[in-house]
C-alpha cells in the first residue's frame, strides 16, 4: 500500500485546498522542490503532483515549480501528476520533463477521444482522476456534477486502456473526516486495473482500513492536508502500511 504525498501547486507555492475551493487554500510551503525531497527522506515511494491554476485554466501553468520537484527527486521515486492537461504535447512534454504517469480528469468525461488518444500514445503512463460525490462524477475543479455513474464510466476508460483510476469522494477531501473505503472498494472490485483512493485520510487508522481491503485492487492512498497539519505521521503511516502488506 503506497502512501503517496500531495503537493498541490498553486502559484509556484504548495497549498492545500479545502473541498476544492482556489479561494480556502492554505499555503504550506513556498518551496515545493524542498517539500517534495521531504516527504522522499521521510519514506515516500511515490508524489503526487496536481497544478491546480493548470486545472482552473485548462492549460499549464506551474511548470516551472513541477520541473524543479522533478530535479529534486526525479528518478528517485515516480511521480504523478494533474490538472490542465488537455492535449498530447502536454502528455509528452512532462513525461519528457521526467514525470512517470499523467492523470487525465475533467478533459478524460468531457472528451474521451484525447483519453483514447492519450492510452494508445503512451501506454501504461496514463491515469484517470475520478471525482465523484453521491456516486456520480464531478469536472471542471468539481464545479459541476455530472450524471455520469462512477464505476460505469471507470469501466470505459479502462477499457481505452489506463493504468489506473485515482479516486477522490469530494465530499470528504480535505476535510479530515475518513476515507469512504465502502465507494472506493465497490469500485475497485468493478476494475482489473488498480484505484488508488483519494480525500479524507486523517491518521492511522485510515491506513489499517485501506490495507485491510487492499486485496480488492486498492493500490495505495493520497493523503494531502492530513501530513500537513500533523494529524497523520506521514513515515509513521508507510511503515505500517509496509508491515500490514507484508
Amino acid at each position: 500500500m503506497l502512501i503517496i504525498p500531495a503537493i498541490d501547486l498553486k502559484d509556484g507555492h504548495c497549498v492545500r485546498l479545502k473541498q476544492g475551493l482556489m479561494e480556502e487554500s492554505t499555503i504550506f510551503s513556498e518551496d515545493p522542490a524542498a517539500m517534495a525531497r521531504h516527504w522522499v527522506d521521510q519514506g515516500g515511494k511515490r508524489l503526487h503532483l496536481v497544478d491546480l491554476n493548470g486545472a482552473f485554466a485548462g492549460k499549464p501553468i506551474n511548470e516551472n515549480a513541477i520541473k524543479s520537484i522533478v530535479a529534486a527527486v526525479g528518478g528517485d521515486i515516480p511521480i504523478q501528476l494533474g490538472g490542465g492537461i488537455r492535449d498530447l504535447d502536454t502528455i509528452e512534454r512532462y513525461l519528457d520533463d521526467g514525470i512517470s504517469y499523467i492523470i487525465i480528469g475533467t478533459a478524460a468525461v468531457k472528451n474521451p477521444g484525447f483519453l483514447h488518444e492519450a492510452c494508445y500514445a503512451f501506454p501504461g503512463q496514463i491515469m484517470v482522476g475520478l471525482d465523484a460525490k453521491d456516486g456520480k462524477v464531478a469536472v471542471d475543479g468539481w464545479s459541476k456534477l455530472t450524471g455520469h455513474d462512477v464505476i460505469d464510466l471507470a469501466k470505459k476508460f479502462e477499457d481505452y486502456g489506463v493504468e489506473s483510476i485515482v479516486y477522490t469522494d469530494i465530499g470528504r477531501d480535505g476535510m479530515l473526516n475518513g476515507v469512504n473505503i465502502e465507494a472506493t472498494v465497490a469500485l475497485a472490485q468493478a476494475l482489473t486495473i488498480p484505484v488508488i483512493a483519494s480525500g479524507g485520510v486523517t491518521n492511522l487508522d485510515d491506513v489499517r482500513k485501506l490495507c485491510a481491503v487492499q486485496a480488492e485492487g486498492i493500490i495505495g492512498t493520497i493523503t494531502g492536508r492530513a501530513i500537513y497539519e500533523g494529524t497523520l505521521d506521514f513515515s509513521a503511516a508507510q511503515t505500517l502500511a509496509d508491515e500490514l502488506s507484508a
